[in-house]
């Protein structure tokens, strides 16, 4: 007679593990996506670098993670970058913090002044004194480089609001072009530099 072949059913006990294990992997899935969305909303986000308005210490590419709950315990403080909401222009910006709430700031070439005291501004040390060697100043030519000026003339930091300018004075859309920025427009502080790799490191926050 010939042979017949013999077909084995899966054991009951085989597809009920199999089925538990398909569960508890959606499980993680699912666990892990909610975490990733709370992480986001609440704590980290990521942002990239876009345009030169922070040169030479942020070039265009560079993905950062910024701290999003670090501004909900204290407010920002001077030297410090941020990246913020620009509505009017449907983008965020990355600057650094200059002026904070009741600052007086003055911005009169290469010169700064907060409450008629000149700072030093090491993190663009050597890129003001690269330009005044060529006999140029940093912070461009024309008093539109300057603050106050014809579009924000207010010199005190209102309550609720920071005074941010970009690295690159001469090429930066900052606050005075668009003004004072408001706390909740505030994303948080840029904290890490994650992309490229070779670039790999803690942001560094410089203070008066």
């Amino acid at each position: 007679m010939p042979e017949r072949a013999v077909t084995h059913a899966s054991s009951p006990g085989k597809q009920s593990g199999a089925y538990k294990e398909i569960v508890e992997w959606i499980k993680a899935l699912v666990i892990a996506v909610v975490l990733v969305f709370l992480i986001r909303q609440f704590l980290f986000s990521p942002f990239i670098v876009d345009g030169p308005s922070m040169q030479p210490n942020f070039e265009t590419g560079e993905r950062l993670i910024v701290n999003k709950i670090l501004y909900t315990i204290r407010e920002p403080k001077f030297g410090e970058v941020v990246v913020f909401d620009v509505p009017e222009q449907g983008r965020k910006f990355i600057k650094r913090v200059i002026g904070v709430p009741g600052d007086k700031i003055k911005l009169e070439g290469d010169d700064l002044y907060i409450n008629d005291k000149k700072i030093e501004e090491p993190y663009i040390k050597e890129a003001i004194e690269a330009a005044h060697a060529s006999g140029r100043l940093y912070n461009g030519e024309g008093s539109n480089y300057n603050f106050p000026n014809d579009e924000v003339p207010e010199m005190t930091v209102p309550e609720g609001t920071i005074f941010a300018l970009g690295d690159n004075r001469s090429d930066s859309t900052d606050s005075r072009v668009i003004g004072f920025v408001s706390d909740d427009e505030v994303v948080g502080r840029a904290d890490i530099i994650f992309w490229p790799l070779n670039k790999l490191e803690f942001i560094k926050h410089w203070t008066k």
